[in-house]
């Protein structure tokens, strides 16, 4: 009597593996890509947040905060100040969210002010640069310099 074994080849598993790292291969591209776009998605929100903070501490404290870190939240038990304003969560205030850092820079005696967001890793984490300034206008750059007060305006 011969015994038959029943299960796959050699054969047919490689073929299974074969097209799983073909899909794989067309998907993970992709995925990078969609990542890329939610990071700038999310540094373009982070602008205008910052931008809407910066407007209500002005309201508040008469000029522009100093920093980054006056826009964040206070200390536990503690009330807003012109240090520490409660506008913007602690990620944020500490100048890197989503793959971008945010650099904050105040001009004119605190009246008037620019942003920079720029990727953490160029390429991997996003690819464009942004700019914005008091006037709320938020700009992009792609070419790998800066974004500046002269880069095109976002839609």
């Amino acid at each position: 009597m011969h015994n038959k074994q029943k299960g796959f080849s050699l054969i047919e598993l490689l073929i299974v593996v074969a097209i799983i790292l073909i899909i794989a291969g067309i998907a993970i591209p992709n995925l990078l890509r969609a990542k890329m776009a939610a990071n700038e998605a999310s540094a373009v929100g982070s602008l205008r947040t910052i931008n809407t903070a910066c407007v209500a501490y002005s309201t508040s404290y008469g000029s522009f905060p100093t920093a980054l870190t006056n826009l964040g939240p206070i200390a536990s038990g503690g009330t807003a100040s012109s240090t520490s304003a409660d506008l913007i969560d602690s990620v944020l205030s500490a100048g890197t969210k989503s793959g971008y850092n945010f650099t904050y820079t105040p001009a004119n005696s605190n009246q008037t002010y620019t942003i920079t967001a720029t990727p953490v890793a160029v390429g991997q984490t996003g690819q464009r640069m942004f700019f914005t300034d008091q006037s709320g206008v938020i700009r992009a750059n792609v070419s790998g310099a800066g974004a500046t007060v002269a880069s095109t305006p976002i839609g």
